[in-house]
């Protein structure tokens, strides 16, 4: 019964010639498009390059201390509130620079980490007020001891600067990746390296560009395309279906920022909201500050356009694979009543994200009572707002465009039996099981099991 049946070791149907030749034609045309738009990014990376020189650039940075002073870190001893006068020397009291009688600060006794005695750290109002400092925090203070004339000025010899975040940091960055590894296994691995590389093209080539005055808009398409390229293939193979997500996000790419570049002249997006644009635009001819938010505008819709390009390309795979006799125009229903639901949850992920970072300026707007209009097209959310909206655009168009063209990849690629089934496997019990043909550029990971026996699948079994 049924011994005549050939199957492969696995027991996938050997695939026909039809289908191989299909195949090929499909990797063919993605690769007709994909290869020249890389190498044409490519050369454009190379000729957009920035030297590196800082010519022209006059920075005063806070970060550098004057001769004499230090940047010291500690651990936290113990915490009091005393008169602003204790934080001066004797012989400063009563001098102009002195604070007023009266006046409370907060001192913290802290143990140098290089050594020595413990010393009194007069710590910010802003920083007492607001979060606090206790015993076992570790701070950096400047250390103004031994600049001639401080004291005569009437400043301080110990001001805190910072807390010491480190080793909080390295802890959520550890226990991130072993969390990622552990439940997405080496993708997760590969996702986490290629996140790496993704932040050495932006701090290597887009940064760098945008303070030399290279096309912002040039240099945000570029440098996003290498990163989604570099990105999509090292995280999740060479693949057909990699491909397929990797054209939707060039396309939701492409749609972003033509938008932002309407949107930034537009809107008249100048960032005189921000102190940093402000002390940007003072310190070098060539920063243009609107072309750093249309770049901006660009990059911030880049992880959620990659998340719903590879996932809509995912779920058109696995539909196929469950339904491989499925048509063409009925895969695409399905997957974008999928895409239809990712794209609601995808634009509160946006919206909710921008507003939990943009907090303190719309409690801000609460407090001034200005009306609604008014505060979204003001210039401190006016830029907030316009990245959700240019992103959630580029966002949901490139989802059926993902979907139509991993459906049209998908079919192509399919393995079409007699009767439109993918292939049969023969069952203990004389059952007949229907395997998709597995995509060969897949990783295993991806690879379809066995769909259950369809009707058709049952019959012939009956009659064998």
């Amino acid at each position: 019964m049924g011994a005549g049946h050939s199957h492969t070791p696995q027991g996938h149907a050997d695939p026909t010639p039809q289908a191989l030749v299909a195949r090929k034609k499909a990797n063919l045309i993605l690769a007709a498009i994909l290869i020249p738009l890389t190498l044409l990014t490519l050369v454009a990376m190379a000729l957009l390059w920035p030297s590196g020189s800082k010519e022209g650039i006059t920075l005063a940075s806070p970060y550098a201390a004057a001769p004499g002073v230090t940047f010291d870190t500690g651990k936290i001893q113990r915490v009091v509130t005393g008169s602003c006068m204790d934080a001066l020397a004797p012989e400063q009291a009563g001098t102009d620079a002195a604070p007023q009688q009266g006046s409370e600060c907060t001192f913290a006794f802290t143990d140098p980490d290089k050594g020595g005695n413990p010393v009194k750290v007069v710590i910010n109002p802003d920083v007492a007020k607001s979060h606090g400092v206790k015993a076992g925090d570790n701070i950096r203070y400047l250390n103004l001891s031994k600049v001639q004339g401080a004291e005569a000025q009437g400043t301080p010899a110990y001001v805190f600067v910072d807390f010491v975040r480190t080793l909080p940091i390295i802890f959520l960055a550890v226990l991130y990746a072993a969390v990622v590894i552990a439940v997405a296994r080496w993708r997760g691995l590969r996702a986490l390296i290629g996140l790496v590389g993704a932040y050495g093209v932006l701090v290597s080539f887009m940064l760098p560009g945008l303070v030399e005055g290279k096309p912002p808009l040039l240099l945000a398409l570029v440098g996003s395309t290498v990163i989604m390229i570099g990105v999509l293939y090292f995280a999740h193979g060479f693949s057909a279906r990699t491909s397929t997500a990797l054209l939707g996000t060039m396309f939701g790419l492409a749609i972003t920022a033509l938008l932002a570049a309407w949107a930034t002249d537009a809107a008249n997006l100048a960032g005189v909201g921000s102190h940093d644009s402000a002390t940007l635009a003072n310190i070098s001819g060539n920063i243009s500050i609107s072309g750093i938010i249309l770049c901006g505008l660009i990059i911030s819709g880049l992880g959620v356009l990659n998340d719903v390009t590879i996932t809509q390309s995912s779920a058109v795979w696995e539909l196929w694979e469950l339904a491989p006799e499925t048509s063409a125009r009925q895969l695409f229903t399905s997957a974008m009543r999928i895409g239809r639901d990712h794209i609601a949850s995808t634009v509160y992920t946006i919206a909710f994200a921008y507003a939990g970072a943009a907090l303190p300026v719309l409690i801000l707007v609460m407090l001034y009572e200005r009306p609604l209009g008014d505060a979204l097209t003001s210039a401190e959310l006016s830029e907030e707002v316009i990245r959700t909206l240019v992103g959630s655009v580029g966002l949901v168009l490139a989802i059926p465009v993902t979907t139509l063209i991993a459906v049209l990849v998908v079919k192509a690629t399919g393995i079409k039996a007699l009767g439109g089934v993918a292939g049969t496997a023969r069952g203990t019990g004389g059952s007949t099981a229907v395997v998709p043909d597995a995509d060969p550029d897949v990783d295993s990971d991806d690879a379809f099991a066995a769909a259950p026996a369809g009707r058709r699948g049952r019959r012939a079994a009956a009659r064998d």
